[in-house]
């Protein structure tokens, strides 16, 4: 069972030491209004340094996210797997939006494409792009302000186990620091404007506050309850601080930063949250922007390399060809030559785990790169993305010898064929 003290000390502690298709059109992967040239020279190169000294801030918010972590492990109980398994075999997966995985008729759509695919993995909303979990939770501060209601995904563990008996890795998506709803209900948490009130973005979506101790805890009490119901692994998406992060800069309040930079704070919440959620028996993702695989600083969002991959179990770049700026690699025209695209990133990506390794000091996490599967159609000139083209990413990939990917489509379409 649970060990609840356990659990309210290790959050406890920490506190003293210290929309779906976003992702395709939206962002567009750092703002359209920026070169990814100008990007990385966004801001100096970061590396976590996991050095938790006692926090003096007497912050009144600081009882409440204590009693609030109180709050979130109370509830039913479950058990405890002790043991981190990986994989079988090679991670091969498609995103699932909570609305597919909770229809019978579209779930079995895509385990029929599985059964006459090799792919063997799906990528489950755990928490949305607008803070609603996709299944009922056990956590009193989730059922408090309604993260639960109306859950898309009627029973999930009944699910994960459908899923498994079918030999399907199970991979539950959280979607960390852009949430709207609990931004909402507790506002302190959330970033700060400068002229006052809750910071909100282009698309009017608030955002939680990296630096502040309670959105740690808050992300990782889901991912480790997630572990719990039996999800094999936790991903954590928009795990970075708002793109266009020199503007954001100008805009943003941060709560105390403790002299840390915006790369440390995102190491320290997934190396806590890696701590979390292996001890429930799971592996830990993260996804980071495609140009984190070559930039030389954080690009203002508090994504490096060099402190995400030595965080986490896996991190997974997502290297869409549509998202990078025309010239990026030599390549003028990036998502009508997707493999030119692939080949660069995951050569930049090997070569910084190639580093990391032979320094010796820490283990790199396994590369699993998220692929186009969708069209952009925002774009021009740009290509259908079909089986073809979809195709030519994945032998990209391999040529790496990189055998794990995932396919990005947010209406959970795929033309794929293996």
């Amino acid at each position: 069972m649970v060990n609840n003290k356990l659990l309210l000390v290790t959050l406890v502690g920490s506190v003293l030491f210290g929309c779906t298709g976003c992702r395709e059109a939206s962002e567009k992967q750092y703002g359209a209004n920026q070169s990814n040239t100008e990007l990385l020279k966004a801001s100096p190169d970061t590396h976590l340094i996991l050095n938790h000294k006692a926090s003096t801030s007497s912050r009144d918010n600081k009882e409440r996210q204590i009693n609030s972590v109180k709050k979130m492990i109370k509830g039913n109980s479950l058990p405890t797997r002790s043991v981190v398994h990986k994989p079988s075999k090679p991670v091969r997966g498609i995103y699932v939006s909570g609305w597919i995985a909770g229809s019978k008729k579209r779930l079995d759509q895509l385990l029929a494409l599985m059964d006459k695919t090799d792919l063997n993995t799906m990528v489950i909303d755990v928490k949305n792009d607008y803070g609603k979990l996709t299944y009922r939770s056990n956590l009193a501060q989730i059922q408090s302000i309604g993260a639960d209601s109306n859950p898309v995904i009627a029973d999930i563990q009944q699910l994960i186990s459908r899923l498994k008996e079918k030999n399907i890795y199970v991979i539950g998506r959280i979607v960390t620091f852009k949430d709207p709803l609990y931004a909402r209900n507790y506002p302190a948490m959330a970033l700060q404007a400068k002229s006052g009130g809750v910071w909100h973005d282009s698309q009017g979506h608030a955002w939680l506050d990296p630096y502040q101790p309670g959105v740690h805890f808050y992300n990782q009490a889901i991912a480790k309850e997630a572990a719990e119901f039996g999800f094999d692994e936790i991903q954590f998406d928009y795990v970075r601080f708002p793109d266009n992060g020199a503007k954001v800069d100008k805009e943003v309040q941060y709560y105390a930063r403790n002299n840390k930079t915006k790369a440390e704070i995102i190491g320290v919440f997934l190396h806590n949250a890696r701590e979390s959620v292996h001890a429930a028996g799971a592996r830990i993702s993260a996804d980071v922007f495609g140009l984190v695989t070559s930039a030389d600083n954080d690009m203002g969002i508090g994504q490096t390399w060099r402190t995400v991959t030595s965080s986490v179990d896996v991190i997974s770049p997502m290297i869409y060809p549509s998202h990078y700026s025309e010239g990026m690699y030599g390549v003028r025209q990036p998502d009508l030559n997707p493999a030119a695209i692939i080949k660069h990133a995951m050569k930049d990506a090997q070569q910084r785990n190639a580093v990391i390794q032979k320094e010796g000091r820490q283990r790199p996490a396994e590369i699993r790169p998220w692929l186009q599967s969708f069209t952009a159609t925002w774009i021009h000139p740009h290509q259908r993305y079909n089986a073809e083209q979809v195709l030519k990413q994945v032998e990209a990939v391999k040529a790496q010898g990189i055998k794990q990917y995932l396919l990005w489509s947010s209406n959970c379409k795929y033309d794929y064929h293996s």
